[in-house]
Formats: structure tokens, sequence, C-alpha cells
């Protein structure tokens, strides 16, 4: 740290990024000045602005060094380890320096810097959310809290599919599942997989990422537990477990949730038919269509709920598919079939590039592709199919329902329908 610049600033006062603190202590030796939950508003502030510096033992008034008493400097700078950890929501990552700085005789004073970085979240202070601007702290109002929120979920460098999963080693992945991303000539195993951000370097090597465990592992679910689908089929028209048929936790990688969850739907939903002159099966979904869902579902759900899994109800007149996470950027229900914003753009990538889709039935190449057209598709065949337009609810800025109505069968009477599934 450059000391004399440290000094020049100081000398000119606090701006958007420096915090000035003056601490005084009680005969017990903890600190009463400032006040806690006031510098945890402070702390908070530049970290959901663009970062700063504060400085513990200067009188921002005046500007001279007051300092801190050496033997009290750790009780100090564990005082403000606790604000950082107890009173702040994330707790604040700070990195702390012990320096000297010349008092208003020129002499040693020591004093405590912390610097703030621009966090990757938003974060909630004893007295609410604040954010530095100029050389104070404002009060988020609820619509610019709304938009930090969604800037700092959405901001490249905190996607969640791009952290590091804990307890976890390169050497854990599956085999097949990663040779599927390998070119030849392109370097060893770890560093394909890092330029497609499926693993991250670490001090310990390179290490799995949240996108990595959901593609590369056989059991993701052992380290991200909400990651699967709950699938459910009833006979009749309401959640009954009397009335339940089938039930299925279908976990594995992703593409395999995907596949095992269509095979769900189709064994599970009706296909009457008509035999008079030859047979004509009536499915109750245009399978494409619910194909599509499934993916969407698996690419863009919001992995970082760690309570909430997908879910996926058969019923005997609609399907219904939940889908964990509010809608990311911006985007809103009327806009969804003519906007494509991904949550996880390094699964929907992938899913894009190296998932080829075998099943002639669904006209696709790749699980994904990247016209962004998927969502106006589901709602033009299941219409086709069924006479009624799918319905997309945004339900408590917690999950996106889907519910597609089934097809009814045949009703000519003499051309005596089968019920087969």
């Amino acid at each position: 740290m450059n000391i004399e610049r440290l000094l020049q600033r100081i000398r000119l006062g606090e701006d958007s990024t420096l915090e000035l603190k003056q601490v005084r202590l009680r005969a017990d030796n903890k600190a009463i000045e400032p006040h806690a939950d006031g510098l945890s508003d402070e702390l908070a502030a530049l970290g959901n602005a663009h970062g700063g510096t504060l400085v513990l033992g200067v009188d921002d008034r005046t500007k001279e060094v007051s300092g801190i008493p050496l033997e009290h400097l750790d009780g100090v700078e564990a005082w403000l380890t606790a604000i950082c950890t107890d009173r702040i929501r994330p707790p604040l990552e700070v990195v702390t320096h012990h320096l000297e700085l010349p008092g208003p005789a020129g002499q040693p004073r020591a004093v405590i810097v912390a610097e703030v970085p621009r966090s990757l979240w938003v974060h909630e202070s004893a007295n609410g959310y604040f954010r530095r601007v100029g050389h104070a702290k404002r009060k988020l109002t609820p619509d610019v809290l709304a938009r930090l929120f969604q800037q700092r979920s959405q901001a490249r460098l905190i996607r969640f599919e791009e952290q590091e999963v804990p307890a976890i080693d390169f050497k854990d992945l599956d085999p097949l599942l990663v040779n599927r991303f390998m070119i030849d000539g392109q370097g060893d195993a770890a560093l394909q997989l890092q330029r497609l951000h499926l693993v991250k370097e670490s001090d310990e090597g390179p290490r799995p990422t949240v996108a990595g465990v959901l593609l590369c592992t056989l059991d993701p679910q052992r380290r991200l537990r909400n990651a699967e689908i709950i699938a459910v089929a009833h006979a009749g028209l309401v959640n009954d477990p009397n009335e339940q048929v089938d039930a299925q936790e279908i976990q594995g990688p992703l593409d395999r949730q995907i596949w095992d969850a269509i095979h769900f739907v189709r064994r599970n939903m009706r296909t009457p038919a008509r035999k008079p002159l030859g047979r004509i099966d009536y499915p109750q979904y245009d399978l494409a269509a619910v194909f599509e869902a499934i993916v969407n579902a698996v690419a863009h759900r919001d992995y970082s709920r760690h309570a909430q899994r997908i879910r996926l109800f058969l019923f005997a007149d609609r399907l219904e598919l939940y889908t964990p996470g509010a809608l990311p950027n911006s985007m809103t229900i009327a806009s969804m079939s003519a906007i494509s914003a991904p949550r996880n753009e390094v699964i929907a990538s992938l899913f894009a590039r190296y998932y080829p889709v075998e099943e002639p039935l669904f006209g696709k190449n790749q699980l994904m592709d990247r016209r962004g057209s998927g969502v106006r598709m589901i709602l033009e065949r299941s219409e086709a199919l069924s006479g009624r337009r799918p319905v997309y609810e945004n339900l408590e800025d917690m999950e996106l329902l889907l519910t597609i109505y089934a097809a009814a069968g045949p009703t000519d009477p003499m051309a005596g329908g089968d019920q087969s599934r």
C-alpha cells in the first residue's frame, strides 16, 4: 500500500471510495465509536457500490490521525471482522492492513486500513440496504434495490454456475461424461474444461464448477441436492396422493434428467386412438413441445435456490412444470416468446454445441438452439394440438409455472376408442 498516496487521500477528505472513522474505546476496551450498526451500513454501502477503503483511527472532520493504541489493535480488528460477518448479510469480505501514519505532532500512530472490494452480492446491513453515493451512504429505494439485485445476480462475474463446488476434485468427474467435451489437439482435459467454465483453477488445482458438477458427474445431487426433477402423475385433476399413479425422483447429469423426464411424460400420458380405418393415435401432448419445455426448465432454472427443485405434474387434463427462479434479465411473461436471455449461459451454450438429439421425433439437432424460438414453439404447437394456449405464470418471483393443456381424445362413438397409455 502506498503510504504517501493514502496520506494525500486523507488530507483531501472522504469521497465515493474513502471512509474515515475515529475509534474511541471505553474502559473494557471494546469499541463504542463508531457504533457497530452504523459502521456496518458504511461498509455495506461501499460493497454495494464500487468498493473502497475504510481507515479506522482518523477523524473524518479534522483529518487528523488520532490512531489506535497498539495494545488494542488486534481487538479493534476482531471487532471490525465481527461487524462484517455478523451484522452484514451475506457477510462482507474485507482485507485489513495495520499501518503507522504520522499524528498531529508527527509521531507514528497505528491505524487499520480495510479494503472493501466491489462485492459480488447485494449486502443488507443493520439498518437496511445502502449504497455509497459521493462521500455519503444513501438508502436504496425499492426500484433501485431490485435493479441492483438483478445486475449482480446476472453479471458474468458472479454467475452461480461458474462458482467452485466445495468438497469435490477434478478426479471426481466421470471420464465418459468429460470425454464428450474433448477436442483432439486442444490441450489436456483440465485446460479444455477450464475454457468451457466447467472447472476453475485454484490453489489446489482445477476444481469443478457448478456447471461442471451438473454436466460431468453421474450423481450431481451429492453436492447440489436440489438439482433434480420431481415427477408425479395423477389420475384425476388435483394433487391428491390417493390418485397418484406414478412418481419418480429424476436425477443424474442434466441431459439424463431431460431424457428421463420426457420418457416419464410419454409413459404416463393417455393416447386414445381410432381404429376403423387403421389406427390413428391422439396423444394428449405434443411431445416436441414438452421436450422443449423440459430442456428450458433444466437449462434456465436457478440452481442457487437450494430448497427448490423442478417439479413436473401430470393430471388428467393438463401438465404443470414448475421451474425455480424468477425471470432473468428484465424479462417478462409477455416478452418470453420474443427474447432469449439465458440465466445459465454456460449450460445453455454447451447444450447447443455438445448435446445432439438422436430421436427424429423432436426435429432438433441439439438439445438447445441459438434462435431463441423455444417458447414460441411450445405455445404454438401445444395450442395447435389441444386448442388451448399454454399459460406461463410468475409465482411471487420464486418460480415459473408452465401449464400445458391436454388434448381431448376422439369423441366419435362409432370409432371404438382405445384408452391405452
